[in-house]
């Protein structure tokens, strides 16, 4: 019998019969990722409405949290603490990718004076590995280990763009296109057209899809074996830096980025 864990941010179904799936850790990691740059402190009633589990089960989790030292509390509400990082560190630490990248967006941001990040996908998002940022353009800050939606985002629209028809329909059939904007892509069809667009020229460029002021260009970073691992992008503000500019001056720098790095992504 297959089941979901009740949490938005964990979404992939889970087998409530497998001796070796351990319930008591996925809830746990669930309640962590409840806590989100808008939502820093949240009651045990928050924790349990975002997490879609029951008041004890995230109460016990929250005081476990709080035991080890990863979360603390004021008596009311939760936070985490920066013990927390080590979890994130463990990953960045020993991810090729994620130290590859660094230096990439480093060089791109130093020659466009723009924000640069590299992203991968993770269950329906876009789970940020690397970002060299100029300046705060979004009026949520983004950082490593942030999470987007992947249809609205240009980097999103690049990983999708490249995954199997199938992978790509099973994932329009689990998410709901929520509409950010006026200028977001809601419709199945629309949007299965853009990912055809931006499987053949090779980009994808988003105009204020995500958040009003903001446009991004993002390109794929394929490894030696020719497999799109994950993708990097600029980003700017979209009064001061047009469509005509992003495509003439930034996509053949973000294209070399690209380019450079395969080399050292073996398969």
């Amino acid at each position: 019998m297959m089941a979901a864990e009740p949490n938005a941010g964990v979404d992939a179904p889970i087998d409530a019969d497998d001796p070796n799936f351990m319930t008591s850790l996925a809830r746990g990691l669930s309640v962590i990722r409840a806590f989100t740059e808008r939502e820093p402190n949240l009651t045990i009633a928050d924790v349990a409405r975002i997490t879609g589990l029951p008041r004890a089960a995230a109460r016990r989790c929250l005081l476990t949290l709080e035991r080890l030292g990863y979360a603390g509390t004021d008596g009311r509400t939760f936070f985490l603490r920066p013990r927390i990082l080590a979890l994130g560190y463990s990953f960045l630490s020993s991810a090729p990718l994620a130290t590859i990248l660094g230096p990439v967006l480093e060089g791109v941001s130093r020659e466009l004076q723009e924000s640069s990040s590299a992203a991968v996908m993770d269950e329906d998002e876009v789970l940020y590995i690397a970002r060299s940022a100029t300046k705060r353009i979004m009026s949520v800050g983004l950082n490593v280990g942030s999470r987007l939606p992947a249809y609205c985002t240009s980097m999103g629209r690049v990983l999708l763009a490249h995954l199997p028809e199938a992978e790509v329909a099973a994932y329009l059939d689990r998410v709901t296109l929520r509409r950010f904007t006026s200028r977001t892509i809601t419709d199945r069809a629309l949007l299965l057209e853009e990912l055809d667009r931006v499987r053949a020229q090779g980009w994808s460029m988003l105009d204020q899809e995500l958040e009003i002021g903001l446009c991004s260009l993002a390109v794929p970073v394929a490894n030696t074996a020719g497999t799109v691992v994950a993708a990097i992008n600029v980003s700017a503000q979209a009064a001061r830096v047009d469509r005509a500019e992003m495509t003439g001056r930034f996509l053949p720098v973000l294209q070399a980025a690209a380019s450079d790095t395969r080399a050292l992504l073996v398969r």
